[in-house]
C-alpha cells in the first residue's frame, strides 16, 4: 500500500506568545510527516534529516529525544498535524484517492481502491463507464472482488470478462443499471432494468447529483 506524506511546510503559529520553544519550532520549521502504520511516523525535518516517531510510546530517534529525553519538536509536530487533520491518527494511514490523488485517511488494513468523499459512490449515484462513456445509476456496492464474482451467463468472473481486462481484478464489484428503462403498456419491461456488474475502477462518479443539489 502506497502511503502519502503531508506537505513539507511550516504551520501557522498561534497568536499566544507563551508557546514553549520546542512547540514553536514544531510549527514554524518546514517538516513532512508520513504515517507508516502501527503508530509509527517518519518525519523529514527542515534540515532534510529523517527521524522515526513512535507516537504512542512517546519516542523519537532524533538526538534531542535520545540524548536529552525531552518531548522533541518531531513528536510535537506529529501530534499537531493529527489534531489539525493533516496526518492520520494511529490505526490509519494516508493514501491517494484513485480518481484525484487527494489524500484519504483509511484503516491500515483497508483494501483498495480508495476514494475521497467527492469520488466515493453509493447506491443512487450516477456514474460513467470509463470503457464506453455510458451513464448508469448505481444500485449496489459490494464487498466482493471482481475476481470472485462469477457471471451466470458466461461462467467467468467479472474480472475475466473481455471488456474488463484493463481494470483491476482485486477491487469491489459495483452493480448498476442503465437509466433508460423500456416502458410497455403494462409497465416497465424487466429486462430493461437488468443490473450489470463492473469492477469499481471502471466506473467514474459524475457531478450530476451535486450540481442539482446546489441549484435547488
Amino acid at each position: 500500500m502506497k502511503t502519502t506524506a503531508s506537505p513539507k511546510t511550516p504551520l501557522p503559529v498561534p497568536s499566544a506568545e507563551s508557546l514553549e520553544e520546542r512547540s514553536r519550532r514544531a510549527r514554524t520549521e518546514p517538516m513532512s510527516v508520513l504515517a507508516l502504520g502501527d503508530g509509527l511516523y517518519e518525519i523529514e525535518s527542515a534540515s532534510d534529516h529523517t527521524y522515526l516517531v513512535d507516537l504512542e510510546g512517546g519516542r523519537c530517534t532524533c538526538p534531542d529525544h535520545v540524548f536529552r529525553g525531552v518531548r522533541c519538536k518531531h513528536i510535537r509536530r506529529v501530534a499537531i498535524e493529527i489534531t489539525e487533520g493533516r496526518t492520520p491518527p494511529p490505526g490509519k494511514i494516508a493514501v491517494a484517492c484513485h480518481d484525484c490523488d487527494d489524500a484519504v485517511f483509511v484503516d491500515e488494513d483497508a483494501p483498495g481502491p480508495y476514494y475521497c468523499d467527492e469520488h466515493a459512490i453509493w447506491p443512487g449515484d450516477r456514474v460513467v463507464d470509463r470503457e464506453t462513456g455510458d451513464r448508469l445509476t448505481v444500485v449496489d456496492v459490494s464487498e466482493l472482488r471482481a475476481d470472485a464474482v462469477r457471471l451466470e451467463a458466461t461462467g467467468r468472473t467479472v474480472a475475466e470478462y473481455e471488456t474488463n481486462a484493463n481494470y483491476d481484478a482485486d477491487v469491489p464489484v459495483v452493480g448498476a443499471i442503465y437509466p433508460h428503462a423500456t416502458v410497455a403498456r403494462n409497465g416497465v419491461v424487466p429486462e430493461s432494468l437488468k443490473v450489470y456488474v463492473f469492477p469499481r475502477t471502471r466506473l467514474e462518479k459524475t457531478t450530476t447529483r451535486r450540481k442539482r443539489s446546489a441549484a435547488a
